[in-house]
């Protein structure tokens, strides 16, 4: 598939492109790899084959499993069952964060953006009480000092970038790099059953397949498929066998609501950049918005902190931004009567107000009331918990979930897929017998994994905490969330590098989240808060303390359910 460029070459990623074409075009949409478990002759071929590894799921995880898996052991056969090979349309998943590109880069597909109508992203604008901070991506690491290196930090980029798109079309290019090799056998069935012949539940030695939809006719017309090596779970969020390996109860944090925006192509590259430098924080009466691109800032993340929840704004294209507004809370309003087009209504009005945002807030209302549906999805968290069970291995969301305020959901899942290829190449594992070396792969891949995933699993939803702001007590720490960020320095790109995924340290994260706490009782107790204001000394003072104890009682179990693997 080729989507046509709508405006000029103004914003180019020279490490991930956008523009130009995909190797593997002409197999986004081709059927010709994929075989319909309900024929006969694809019953007869996973019966005979012996496979080497089964991938349960072709999301983004996956494709880019299934085709990495390929490509390093070409002489392996790799099976992937996917429900559905058609394009999928979901709401999130549609924005990558520079260092889930890198892990694209790691896995060869650098090209995978192009041909789709994405859209580079230069890092977040924030938007709080009248006022708006902007933060960059992290700078790349400096060459050796010398002329001609010099000159060659010039001609680059300065800073990192991430990309913003279609979710379903970035999943059909994966797809088609993973229809590509030889030896990936690609079915559109369902799978019913992880199976262990020795009737253990701690082993697993294959996978029972049916059709996607199944009928009284055809439930008993299921087929057994035991992998050599492994069984790699990446159903996703909705993993139906997540259960299998982790059975705490899911927590549902808020619901994202969503539409689209539809307006013409920006022209001019001045709205790329920051009109202000990193981090600082200045009034909005003048706001960057132009009537063609209503977002305050375009190719860049835009969060808005004053309704009910944050609300996020992102481009998909040039010509089209998705919205996507939290509702907190486990329950969501009812769209019977308008109650939930009320509460998001009210929602967007106080997060882009009319008088700061005339363009984006009649493009709101007006979508409000004009979208058919109101399409939502819960926000969940699922820690990711030890995997002890040989023969299978869940990978991406089928793992663990994390708030996908950050969109890092990818990027974990992407790095979780370099770590595990990696180990299986070096190792380069002989089959079945060799559950011992599978065992030590297993255990090094967690360990790898660990640091990276706490960072953007704590911080997703930390920051959803924050910015929720249940209690005053919260409402203090965004305020002072918003103020820390926009002082600049490593106050903002240490921040940065967390949102992105490229800076993986979770003692960091720690030090900087208590200075935001710091900040926070700083301004309650001198009286410096308009979000927690009142009292005499004593009082500020109390409550100061009491702000203390509710940062550490966001943050500390969040850290403690990441390690306790």
């Amino acid at each position: 598939m080729t989507v046509p460029d709508t405006t000029s070459y103004l914003d180019e990623n020279s490490d991930w492109p956008t523009h130009g074409t995909y190797e593997y075009s002409s197999y986004y949409s081709s059927r010709e790899q994929v075989h319909v478990y309900e024929e006969a002759a694809t019953r007869l071929r996973l019966e005979e084959t012996s496979f080497d590894y089964v991938v349960v799921g072709a999301g983004p995880i996956g494709a880019a499993l299934a085709y990495r898996l390929a490509a390093d052991n070409p002489s392996k056969q790799v099976l992937v069952v996917e429900k559905s090979w058609s394009e999928p349309d979901r709401i999130v998943g549609e924005l990558m964060q520079p260092s889930g590109c890198q892990a694209l880069g790691e896995l060869g597909l650098t090209n995978v953006f192009s041909d789709i109508g994405a859209v580079p992203v230069h890092g977040y604008y924030l938007s709080y009480k009248g006022k708006h901070t902007y933060i960059p991506y992290m700078d790349r690491p400096l060459p050796a000092s010398n002329k001609e290196q010099q000159k060659k930090r010039q001609q680059q980029q300065k800073r990192y970038r991430g990309v913003s798109f279609h979710h379903g079309r970035l999943v059909m290019n994966l797809r088609a790099a993973c229809k590509a090799q030889g030896n990936v056998y690609c079915v559109e069935g369902s799978v019913t059953e992880l199976l262990n012949s020795k009737g253990s539940v701690d082993a697993i030695d294959g996978i029972r397949i049916g059709p996607s939809r199944s009928t009284p006719e055809t439930e008993s017309r299921t087929t057994a498929v035991h992998p050599s090596v492994l069984t790699l779970v990446c159903d996703g969020i909705t993993s139906r066998f997540r259960k299998v390996l982790n059975d705490t109860p899911v927590e549902l944090l808020s619901h994202f609501c969503g539409f689209v925006l539809e307006h013409d192509a920006v022209d001019s590259s001045e709205f790329f950049g920051s009109s202000t430098a990193a981090g600082s924080m200045a009034a909005c009466s003048s706001p960057v918005e132009a009537e063609k691109n209503p977002l305050p800032m375009p190719h860049n993340g835009n969060v808005l902190l004053d309704g009910a929840g944050p609300v996020l704004l992102y481009q998909m294209s040039e010509r089209e931004t998705r919205v996507l507004a939290d509702i907190p809370g486990a329950s969501l309003p009812s769209e019977a009567g308008g109650h939930l087009r009320a509460v998001l209504r009210a929602s967007l009005a106080a997060a882009a107000p009319k008088h700061m945002y005339p363009a984006l807030h009649k493009r709101l209302m007006a979508q409000v009331e004009a979208a058919q549906r109101i399409r939502c999805i819960g926000s969940k968290f699922i820690p990711a918990t030890a995997n002890r069970i040989d023969g299978a291995l869940w990978i991406g969301d089928a793992l663990n979930v994390r708030h996908p305020l950050t969109g890092g959901g990818m990027t974990i899942g992407l790095w979780d897929v370099v770590h595990l290829t990696r180990l299986l190449k070096r190792q380069s594992l002989g089959g079945s017998t060799d559950q011992r070396a599978v065992r030590r792969v297993v255990a090094e891949w967690q360990w790898r994994r660990r640091g990276h995933a706490l960072v953007v699993n704590v911080l997703s939803v930390a920051l959803h905490a924050l910015f929720a702001a249940e209690t005053k007590e919260l409402d203090l720490l965004r305020e002072a969330c918003f103020a820390y960020l926009a002082r600049g320095g490593a106050c903002t790109m240490h921040p940065s590098g967390f949102l992105s995924g490229l800076l993986a340290s979770p003692l960091l994260l720690v030090y900087h989240f208590f200075s935001v706490a710091a900040l926070a009782v700083w301004m309650r107790v001198c009286g410096a808060s308009s979000a927690y204001a009142g009292g005499n000394i004593l009082f500020r003072i109390y409550s100061a303390v009491c702000t203390l104890y509710v940062a550490a009682s966001v943050i500390l179990p969040l850290i403690w359910q990441e390690l306790r693997p």
